[in-house]
């Protein structure tokens, strides 16, 4: 049958604590060969703070679940299904569906990606016009309505078909726009 990816509910922050649990339970097992690697989705961001220090942090992609790649059986499937901190597989049968190699491909591949975040907390104000740089509002200008810099969160007011939207996005999604190419924007 061989190895497949399949997605397991968790107790939400307690992710890391249901991996080492369950990779404690499978080495004590005799079922090793029936497993490959347990994965908490995770993508490492980079800030640069404004005198240029850089911090690392980590962020879950999927708060409450983790990634197992394993030879689903009975054996198996009551393993990860009785290990603390873990409530069962997405799909809560005995016979969950597994992932596609894409998908697993795809968040493995962002897991990998560090990504560089700015911080424009102290340079963005209300009120100032900003281009957001992804998304679907890609390219689009709008205005500095609220700022969270806990968070590194800002929301935007954009408007659309004549309507203004507020969108909220990340410190890393947008720039602000230089006097000069307002006139351009």
């Amino acid at each position: 049958m061989g190895m497949k990816w399949y997605i397991v509910n968790t107790a939400s922050g307690c992710e890391n604590r249901a991996k080492l649990s369950l990779e404690e339970r499978i080495s004590n097992s005799n079922l090793k060969d029936m497993f490959g690697e347990v994965l908490v989705p995770v993508e490492t961001t980079i800030e640069t703070k404004k005198n240029g220090e850089k911090r690392h942090s980590t962020r879950k992609f999927f708060p409450g679940y983790m990634l197992v790649q394993m030879e689903l059986n009975d054996e198996t499937w009551h393993l990860v299904k009785g290990t603390p901190k873990i409530s069962g597989f997405v799909g809560g049968t005995t016979e969950p569906p597994s992932m596609s190699d894409e998908d697993v491909a795809r968040i493995i591949g962002k897991m990998n990606t560090s990504i560089e975040k700015r911080d424009l907390s102290s340079s963005l104000s209300i009120k100032d016009t900003v281009r957001i740089l992804n998304g679907s509002f890609m390219s689009f200008t709008g205005t500095v309505e609220s700022i969270d810099k806990e968070k590194s969160r800002v929301c935007v007011a954009v408007s659309i078909l004549g309507r203004v939207v507020p969108v909220e996005l990340d410190f890393s999604e947008v720039e602000k726009v230089a006097v000069d190419d307002k006139n351009n924007a």
